[in-house]
């Protein structure tokens, strides 16, 4: 009985030994698999965000560029809550179905318009041809003219010369004063103008068409060098560099400065920025590393358009502190870091790139997200020609419930993860306070799309001059840029206003008197006279 008592004690012991081993395996088997569920949830997440960013960028290459909504009602109405496509496909009454077909006979009836013309105030020559022989062939008598019609018009080209101009200066004595001992030489010498580069062969206006070529046709100086060989002129990319930085520093940058001047009295500007090239930077860094171009734009509302580049080596906070320095006012900006926390300043965030974000997410929800945002937009094409302030009582009695219920649904709505959608509803929410601040004041645009227009020319430049041998030449691309995008705002032929401003500033004491440059900004009477744009 001991025995078997022993025996029976020892298989307890051993199936107890095989409970504990064979649950400590399930429980090690359990974990694992939570672990692989962990795993599987993670890599269905990243699957799906590898999927809408596939998805995008697809879109990006081959689908349509434009951001306008493809869910605009036909009257320019939409729905926040309308989910079904199909009501894009609008029905037609028996009324609208005779206006189109009577508008279409009348298009088919209109004579064809021309694409190409000839301004009114270009020069005319008349070309007349006469037969060569006016004697009448059957009975020859001398025929008389009964009419002429014109065959055809055609534009001629005659191109540009180059002249050489030499500025001698006389001198007259007296020979009366001469002549007496007494008195000392009466001399007068005629004085020539003073150049806008001393000991330089250029001219105001080869300097304004240099200029002009590089900021308004976006043409590099390097090709510039064989139109101005074919004109007479030889030189090279060097000097045509040094001539623009020149003409920069000493005449262009006062008007930059006064134009800056003014600007920080306005108390709601346009802030964006964009990358750039310096090959040689004061900082150490390579020159593949990206420079950057800010610009500032007023508002229409607050007087002429003014529109000021600033080049920089960092897109950091302090570039824009320094600025600004002083300012106090709003800034209409995009989400960048950079704008916010700057004592005196309030930020207004951007509803077009809210709107991009909620684009992005190409899902049901995203397009809730974005039918939202066109209800703000439809409004604000409403209030367009309103006043500031009625602009403002309008958008407090129609834009803000919209704006509420939009961040209201978003704060509500569980969208969680990395995917497109989440990061839609991240950028709305922790940018709400700056997007709810159009509500407030009617100067405020809804977005900030007249900076990113206004520093679409910088972009455009870049692709072709690549980028600036050095900072002195960052800073007058940045300079003549501002002086070329503000006078083609306030209606100014930007090429007569650098030769105008390189012809009178050079002699008259600006630096002395700065209170003549107000003579000389865009919108001024005399500008507006001599280089209005025809």
């Amino acid at each position: 009985m001991n025995d078997v008592a022993i025996v029976s004690s020892t298989n307890e012991n051993q199936n107890d030994k095989l409970i504990r081993l064979l649950e400590e395996q399930l429980a090690h088997t359990n974990q694992q698999n939570q672990e692989l569920s962990k795993k599987l949830d993670q890599s269905l997440k990243q699957n799906e965000a590898l999927s809408q960013q596939l998805q995008h960028l697809t879109k990006l290459l081959y689908g349509s560029k434009t951001e306008k909504s493809k869910y605009n009602m036909p009257d320019g109405q939409m729905s926040l809550f309308e989910d079904d496509r199909s009501f894009t496909d609008s029905e037609h009454t028996e009324e609208q179905s005779q206006q189109t077909v009577s508008y279409t006979v009348v298009r088919k009836i209109q004579k064809k318009k021309r694409n190409d013309s000839l301004r009114d105030d270009v020069e005319v020559e008349e070309i007349h041809h006469h037969p060569e022989n006016t004697v009448c062939n059957c009975c020859r008598s001398q025929m008389i003219e009964i009419g002429n019609i014109i065959a055809r018009e055609e534009a001629i080209f005659i191109p540009a010369k180059m002249m050489k101009v030499q500025h001698i200066e006389h001198a007259y004595e007296c020979k009366n004063c001469k002549s007496d001992s007494s008195q000392p030489a009466r001399i007068k010498r005629g004085k020539a103008p003073q150049p806008a580069i001393q000991r330089s062969i250029a001219s105001p206006s080869v300097l304004a068409k240099v200029i002009y070529d590089k900021f308004a046709q976006y043409l590099p100086l390097y090709r510039q060098v064989n139109e101005w060989a074919r004109y007479g002129l030889n030189t090279n990319d060097k000097n045509l560099s040094n001539w623009v930085i020149r003409t920069a520093h000493d005449w262009l940058l006062p008007i930059y400065e006064r134009m800056k001047e003014l600007m920080m009295s306005k108390s709601v500007l346009h802030v964006d920025e964009t990358y750039a090239q310096i090959i040689h930077r004061s900082d150490g860094k390579s020159g593949q590393s990206n420079a950057y171009n800010w610009v500032y734009r007023s508002v229409p509302s607050q007087g002429p358009t003014m529109i000021l580049f600033q080049s920089s080596l960092s897109r950091a906070r302090s570039v824009l502190e320094s600025f600004t320095e002083g300012y106090t006012g709003t800034i209409i900006c995009d989400g960048y870091s950079a704008y916010n926390k700057i004592g005196g300043i309030t930020f207004a965030n951007c509803w077009a790139h809210v709107r991009r974000y909620w684009l992005k997410a190409d899902s049901k929800n995203g397009q809730v997200g974005v039918k939202y945002c066109d209800e703000l937009y439809r409004l604000e094409r409403e209030f367009k020609h309103l006043s500031p302030s009625k602009r403002r009582k309008k958008r407090r009695k129609y834009s803000k419930p919209i704006v509420e219920e939009f961040l209201n649904w978003v704060e509500t709505s569980p969208f969680f993860g990395k995917n497109a959608l989440a990061k839609a509803a991240e950028y709305t929410l922790n940018r709400a306070n700056g997007l709810k601040a159009f509500l407030n004041d009617g100067r405020i645009e809804i977005d900030n799309n007249p900076a990113e227009n206004a520093i679409r020319p910088n972009v455009i430049g870049r692709k072709n001059w690549l980028f600036s041998v050095s900072e002195a030449g960052a800073k007058a691309n940045a300079i003549c840029l501002s002086i070329a995008e503000t006078a083609k705002s306030n209606g100014v032929d930007f090429y007569e206003y650098i030769k105008k401003l390189l012809t009178d500033l050079p002699n008259i004491a600006i630096h002395q008197n700065p209170e003549i440059l107000n003579h000389y900004m865009p919108w001024s009477k005399k500008i507006q006279e001599t280089c209005n744009r025809k």
